[in-house]
């Protein structure tokens, strides 16, 4: 779980410096398409244009398909935390697979990202868990806890400048 954290603590890194500097490529497009923007079709089209660039790059060719795998698995799985039911035809039009190599390529992602789904292979679907908290309720859990820290400094600093320290 600590290194999922440290992984997405690096993606927002990387966000916060993509959207403060003005160098564009389709790489970077990639990301802020997929990131920030949550435009599936653009990151699609994104990354077709990062294959070719990756192809043209002498230092970076080797990591053509590994680059590849994991924008697919990137895509899939944001996808996947967003929808509660996806169509695995659909999917497989997205990432360019045939139905069966898609309905493969979702177990392992399901595996892969630790996400709690199902597959529907009866009537074609993947059924997301519908056990997380909403966004609200973290919230509200973030903010008493915010209550409380600030209420123990407080009585802290109340007790220093009684005792004079």
């Amino acid at each position: 779980s600590s290194g999922i954290n440290a992984e997405y603590g690096g993606i927002k890194e990387l966000i916060k410096v993509l959207q403060q500097e003005s160098y564009k490529d389709p790489i970077t497009e990639f990301v802020e398409s997929l990131y920030v923007n949550f435009n599936f079709d653009e990151a699609q089209a994104k990354l077709k244009e990062c294959k070719t660039v990756i192809e043209n790059d002498f230092f970076i060719v080797g990591c053509l398909d590994e680059f590849t795998e994991n924008a697919r698995l990137i895509i899939s799985e944001i996808f996947c935390r967003i929808h509660q039911r996806i169509e695995i035809d659909m999917l497989a039009d997205n990432l360019n697979m045939e139905p069966a190599e898609a309905e493969k390529w979702v177990v392992n992602m399901i595996r892969l990202a630790h996400l709690d789904a199902k597959i529907d292979s009866k009537n074609g679907y993947v059924v997301m868990g519908g056990t997380s908290v909403p966004v609200y309720q973290k919230l509200i859990d973030k903010t008493k806890d915010l209550h409380l820290k600030a209420n123990s400094c407080c009585q802290k600093i109340d007790k220093k400048l009684t005792l004079g320290i």
